[in-house]
């Protein structure tokens, strides 16, 4: 064991670092187009004469087709070999991206983007592949935390270029330079060394169309909340069974569908047959913990990143590149802390720095909460975004690099579709939740409040369906009211109720998330003391110590010693 302290040095040391380029500059493609749709939705929906409805289908279809066949992603690396796989999604993408920027109209924007979207599902588990096999010990964790930050960096980047490309030479030369950047990293890809095929390998396609169906069926459920009804159907309501909102029913069937699934991975596994997820990911309560940690921190991080900008853009008026620039401050501190907190591990055990990066995000939640007024610039504000980031941006680069290094070699590729699926399912539900949860606070609040103020008649009341409020700007409420028999004094008490609605509503919701950060230090006080693979710097086992805690030392780093 002792010789094992002494190689691990020693061929960590000799790792190259252009796997690592190749694995961010690809992160940064497939996170960056997301983005720059976003961005780009005003010149969009000009030059297609398209809602701005129709971008954000495009946007859910790829996200949905990522998570839906993510599973499936990893098991096709593994069976055909993942250098040659993820070779093949990045042209698929960059072909993609192509179609994107030459779009002529909303289905073929549609198309493109849902096919990159399910490109993404072969190349997230490569990714992580790429890192296990190329990196161990201080260098993974470092590897892993500039995974992390790529993502916020490609944010970044999206609010900058491809802004300035909206408002400059136009919002299609965003997709061209990803056309750009999926030659040059199809072109490194070459220099990556093999990751040998597992030809052997039969793929559950039982158990990959068990998980899409559940993955759909949840994310089409919690993105119809707000829209179609909590529990009774709402007229947007593509259809209902009994007056009940098809939303709650989805999500029903979608656990019932996921619970199938487990069942049946579970049913293969005893037996030793293949399966699209590997079990042995989630094998103790410790990864169960990690996993809790993640989902928890990406469904409060996405959440938040939806209410303050729409906060900022409907009560203080900003357009969406003033947005995007306002929020700038936290992208930076997400890029920051998973860059950075690799140097935390070898002082701190991983359930140390989870628990205070909990307590940071809840502090920054409630700092933003009771400081929140008309001007975003204030002191506070700035603060609270930056310590959110922080907190934000350690808590997820911690979990995956702790996860990743408790899980044999062979296991990377589902550990990167975990990630992925965990990600965008969290971070979709985040932001279904978050927003029926404020919209519902809104409404309640409307009605008290219109039912108490002496201005506001009863008639006027029956006139406005305040069950169905939704975020509206003072100009917008004001259209409304023009439709309805109310009078001045009337409208001015209204735009009154509605802002002090919209504020309340938007502290409570960010109360909630602070709550929820402060619950999640209960699954983190069970994550690891340490990461695996690592050795305490004061420790010098030989062959017959044991490992503190039981956690393996990490078999990727094992089997290089070994050759």
């Amino acid at each position: 064991m002792a010789r094992y302290a002494e190689a691990v040095p020693d061929v960590a040391a000799k790792a190259s670092w252009l796997p690592l380029i190749v694995v961010v500059l690809t992160q940064i493609q497939a996170s960056f187009a997301v983005n720059a749709l976003t961005v780009s939705m005003a010149g969009i929906t000009t030059d297609l004469d398209t809602p701005a409805t129709s971008v954000g289908t495009a946007i859910t279809a790829g996200t949905f087709a990522m998570a839906a066949f993510i599973l499936l992603g990893a098991k096709i690396g593994a069976r055909f070999g993942t250098r040659g796989v993820f070779q093949i999604a990045v042209a698929i993408h960059a072909l993609a991206m192509a179609g994107v920027a030459l779009s002529m109209s909303p289905a073929m924007l549609f198309i493109a983007q849902a096919s990159s979207g399910a490109v993404i599902a072969l190349i997230a588990p490569a990714l992580t592949v790429f890192i296990a096999t190329n990196y161990h010990g201080d260098r993974q964790a470092k590897a892993i935390g500039l995974l992390a930050a790529a993502i916020p960096l490609a944010g970044v980047m999206a609010l900058i270029l491809a802004g300035w490309f909206a408002e400059t030479i136009g919002w299609r030369w965003s997709f061209a330079l990803m056309v750009a950047l999926g030659a040059v990293n199809l072109l490194l890809s070459f220099r990556v060394k093999k990751v040998p095929a597992q030809p052997d390998l039969t793929i559950d396609w039982t158990g990959a169309f068990l998980a899409a169906g559940a993955i759909i069926l949840l994310s089409f459920g919690f993105s119809g909340l707000n829209a179609w009804g909590l529990w009774e159907a709402t007229g947007q309501a593509p259809f209902d069974i009994l007056g009940i909102s098809p939303a709650p029913i989805l999500i029903i069937l979608g656990l019932i569908v996921g619970q199938v699934f487990f069942v049946w991975i579970s049913k293969r596994q005893r037996a030793a047959k293949s399966r699209i997820f590997d079990l042995r990911v989630l094998a103790t309560g410790s990864e169960l913990a990690i996993t809790a940690c993640m989902s928890i921190m990406l469904f409060v991080g996405t959440a938040a990143n939806f209410l303050i900008p729409l906060y900022m853009q409907v009560v203080q008026g900003l357009s969406g590149i003033q947005t995007s620039f306002s929020i700038i401050p936290y992208t930076i501190s997400i890029f920051l802390a998973s860059t950075f907190v690799a140097y935390l591990y070898k002082s701190l055990p991983p359930r140390v720095i989870a628990a205070a990066g909990f307590v940071v995000v809840a502090s920054a939640l409630t700092l933003i909460a009771f400081t929140i007024r008309g001007d975003w610039g204030q002191v506070f504000i700035v603060v609270g975004l930056v310590l959110l980031g922080l907190g934000q941006g350690s808590i997820v680069a911690l979990v995956f690099n702790t996860l990743l290094s408790a899980a044999p070699k062979e296991l990377a590729g589902d550990v990167g579709a975990w990630r992925g699926l965990v990600h965008n399912l969290s971070g979709s539900i985040g932001i279904a939740v978050a927003s029926a949860f404020a919209v519902g606070i809104l409404a309640s609040t409307l009605a008290v409040a219109a039912d108490e103020h002496p201005e506001i008649s009863s008639e006027l009341i029956s006139e406005v369906n305040i069950n169905e409020a939704d975020f509206l700007a003072n100009d917008q409420l004001e259209a409304v009211l023009a439709q309805t028999s109310a009078n001045e004094a009337e409208v001015a008490a209204a735009i009154e109720i509605n802002e002090d609605a919209r504020l309340r509503s938007l502290q409570v919701s960010l109360l909630g998330l602070a709550g929820l950060a402060l619950l999640a230090i209960v699954p983190a006080t069970r994550m690891p003391g340490r990461i695996a693979g690592e050795l305490p710097e004061k420790l010098e086992p030989d062959d017959n110590d044991d490992i503190d805690e039981g956690v393996p030392l990490n078999p990727a780093a094992d089997e290089e010693t070994k050759a």
